[in-house]
């Protein structure tokens, strides 16, 4: 085995590049298609550069949309966060006063049409703002 110490070090320098280069091409293409703002002639455009000449392509594309890939990023996020609070909150059952003010006023309508009686009036009064 005559292969020296520092071409082992070149060689693996050399595939972690490559690794990182494919990391950052898949990166470019995911922001690609993920962003709405850009149309689809737009779309295609700039697959036909990153594919037709990748290197360039990448280089450019980060100096011309760079900025926006990290806000497009934040955004995506956020929206994920808000979903996910949401989500948690319907499953935890907590309710929020507007909610339990939107079922008294409910409520109130369907005794007010004759749908309920007073006394399931006052049953569903007293589990609603028991909660």
């Amino acid at each position: 085995m005559d292969y020296p110490l520092l071409n082992i070090f070149v060689t693996t320098m050399w595939i972690f590049l490559w690794v990182l280069w494919i990391f950052l091409l898949f990166r470019v293409f995911t922001d690609l298609f993920r962003d709405d703002d850009l149309s689809g002639w737009g779309k295609a455009g700039w697959s036909v550069f990153l594919i037709v000449l990748p290197f360039l392509g990448v280089f450019v594309y980060l100096i011309a949309r760079g900025k926006g890939m990290g806000i497009r990023e934040g955004r995506r996020a956020a929206e994920a966060e808000q979903q996910l609070d949401a989500h948690i909150r319907e499953v935890a059952g907590t309710r929020s006063p507007s909610s339990n003010v939107d079922d008294l006023a409910r409520l109130a309508d369907l005794k007010h049409h004759g749908d309920i009686t007073e006394e399931e009036f006052q049953r569903a009064k007293d589990k609603v703002l028991a909660a």
